[in-house]
Order: C-alpha cells, then sequence, then structure tokens
C-alpha cells in the first residue's frame, strides 16, 4: 500500500466520521423540536381544559337552528342597538364593553355572537352571508325585537348591507364602526387556513400569544376582563366555524359588491382616518354615506379597533346623529 492509498483511506474515514457527526447533530435537533412541539402541544392541552372551566358566563342563549347563540343585553332605552363583531373577534361582548356601558344610559344594547364567536355554539353550515344573516336575524327574532338600528364593527359592514336590504321594515338604521365595504380591493386572496389551524390545534398560537404581549394592554378594561377574553381567545381562536367564515370571505365579497344601502336608510360611518394599507378607505366610505338622503361620515385616527379607544367618542357622535336625523314613523 503507496503513501496515497493511506492518505485516501484517511480522508475517507474522516469524511464519515464528520457525515456521522452531522447526522448525530441533525437527529439531535429534529429530537429537541419534536419534544418542544410535544411539550407545547400538551401544554395547550391542559391548559384549555382548565381554562375552560374559568370562563365566567355572561349574557342569555337563545335557540337558533337547532343550537345555542350567545346574546348580552344591556339598557332599557325605547330605542334598540343589536351590536354585531368584527370577523373572529373572541368575545364580541366583552370586546364591545366599553362602547355598551357609554351606549346603554340611553339605548337597549343587544350584543350578539354569532356561531363560531365567544361563548355560542360552533355550526357545520356553511359560513355564506345569506346563512350568518339569517342566523343573526332568528336570534333577534327570538328576544321579540321587531325594530331596532344595527350596528357593527369591520365584516358588519360586508353582512349588514345584505342585512338591512333583507330585512328593510325592520332597521331603522346601520351604524358601521370602521366597517367593511362590499366592493373594498384585495378580498379575493387566499388565506393560509391550514397553517392557521395549526398553529391553534398545536399550541404554538398560545405560545405566540403569550410573547407578543398583551394586545389590550393600556387600553380602559379593566383587568378581570382583560383575563376573561385571554380565556375566551384560547378556547375560540381559529375554530372550524371560524375557519369556514374566512374561506368564504373572498366569495361572500364578491357576491355583495354590487349592493348598496337603501336611499331612505340613515347610514353613520365612523372611519378610520389612518389606514396606512388601504389608501382608498376613506373615498370608499364618502362613496357609501352619498347611497343614503341622510348618510353621514366621521373620521376618527386610531386603529382598526376604534371602539377600543374612541369609545365614548363613537357614542356621543351617535347619539347626536340619532337626534338629528328624521323621526321614525
Amino acid at each position: 500500500m503507496n503513501v496515497t492509498d493511506t492518505v485516501e483511506i484517511k480522508n475517507g474515514t474522516g469524511i464519515r466520521r464528520k457525515r456521522r457527526l452531522w447526522l448525530k447533530i441533525i437527529g439531535g435537533i429534529f429530537g429537541a423540536l419534536v419534544l418542544f412541539a410535544g411539550i407545547v402541544f400538551i401544554v395547550n392541552v391542559i391548559s384549555k381544559g382548565v381554562e375552560k372551566k374559568k370562563i365566567e358566563p355572561y349574557g342569555q342563549y337563545v335557540a337558533v337552528d337547532g343550537k345555542q347563540m350567545n346574546v348580552f343585553i344591556q339598557g332599557s332605552g325605547e330605542q334598540t342597538i343589536v351590536l354585531l363583531p368584527g370577523q373572529g373577534t373572541p368575545s364580541p361582548v366583552l370586546d364591545f364593553k366599553l362602547l355598551i356601558d357609554e351606549l346603554s344610559p340611553d339605548y337597549r344594547v343587544v350584543a350578539v355572537e354569532p356561531f363560531g364567536y365567544g361563548l355560542s355554539d360552533k355550526t357545520e353550515k356553511a359560513r355564506t352571508t345569506e346563512n350568518i344573516v339569517s342566523e343573526i336575524h332568528e336570534a333577534v327574532q327570538q328576544l321579540g325585537i321587531d325594530r331596532y338600528i344595527l350596528m357593527g364593527h369591520s365584516i358588519t359592514g360586508l353582512y349588514g348591507v345584505t342585512y338591512v336590504n333583507s330585512y328593510p321594515d325592520e332597521v331603522l338604521a346601520f351604524a358601521g364602526i370602521d366597517s367593511s365595504v362590499p366592493n373594498q380591493p384585495g378580498m379575493d386572496v387566499k388565506l393560509p387556513l391550514k397553517s392557521m389551524q395549526f398553529l391553534q390545534q398545536s399550541g404554538l398560537m398560545r405560545l405566540l400569544q403569550k410573547v407578543s404581549g398583551d394586545p389590550y394592554a393600556g387600553l380602559d378594561y379593566d383587568e378581570h376582563t382583560k383575563e376573561q377574553v385571554r380565556l375566551i381567545t384560547n378556547q375560540v381562536g381559529s375554530n372550524a366555524t371560524l375557519m369556514d367564515e374566512l374561506k368564504h370571505l373572498g366569495s361572500n365579497f364578491k357576491n355583495a359588491e354590487l349592493l348598496t344601502y337603501p336611499q331612505e336608510l340613515p347610514v353613520l360611518l365612523f372611519v378610520q382616518s389612518n389606514n396606512e394599507q388601504n389608501k382608498q378607505w376613506v373615498p370608499l366610505h364618502e362613496a357609501q354615506v352619498k347611497q343614503s338622503a341622510q348618510g353621514l361620515m366621521i373620521l376618527m385616527e386610531g386603529s382598526h379597533y376604534l371602539h377600543h379607544t374612541k369609545y365614548k367618542e363613537i357614542a356621543a357622535e351617535f347619539k347626536a346623529y340619532m337626534k338629528k336625523i328624521q323621526p321614525f314613523e
């Protein structure tokens, strides 16, 4: 055996040793990731069971389509406001708490938690606009309410325009809180629904929420309310009903893009003035209020969740608007 052969053998042995070392390192990293994922999953399952017992019921249940839908009623005013949430809001009632407290001295406020939200049941029925609107209407009927003002945040702008056209003899006025516009651009995007469900079911979403901080920090919600929202968020987030609503988001917008508010319906829109992602946000709402003979747009600087910080202003402006418009028949 010559020197060259000896060197080749040593080199081959060295390469195999390095390969085995790298395989051990990669195997170790993979094993650590599997262990970490397993711990996160188990902690999530155990935590959800413990947290579910800590959730304090609120509101009352009404029977809708053979299931239970949660509604919360506060105030005893002559006129009723039916309050609807933005898409994916875990606990609509608690999220609207500050605004409800401001409105309820003068109005009866009925906050509805659609299926999949808050304390309401989930449903396997497709989350089309028609089904969602029909279910909310059935809940309102179960409460014996036949004339009311429809108010809501974000996605309510999409569902609301269908609602007021479906039940024109019931809805007295519409008030949107940075509400969606049926013809707004970019709503045909494909969302990573499976990834979102994986994050929730694996427990990684809980971990991300833990390290990202409290979204209600610095707001006027009391600590007990914030804790209850956190508990409900961990139970509700990315459930199958909400995921199906997101699945139908593009088609729901597409089907409603030509819908407008009835001219005789009073329409009040509170609109975020500083929406940097959509430069057409204000013009889109300007066009909407012109559909109503008594339309009014009020610009407010803040986040998309205007009612988190501008709840006093929203309530005051809403009350002033309701006094100005023509009396209801």
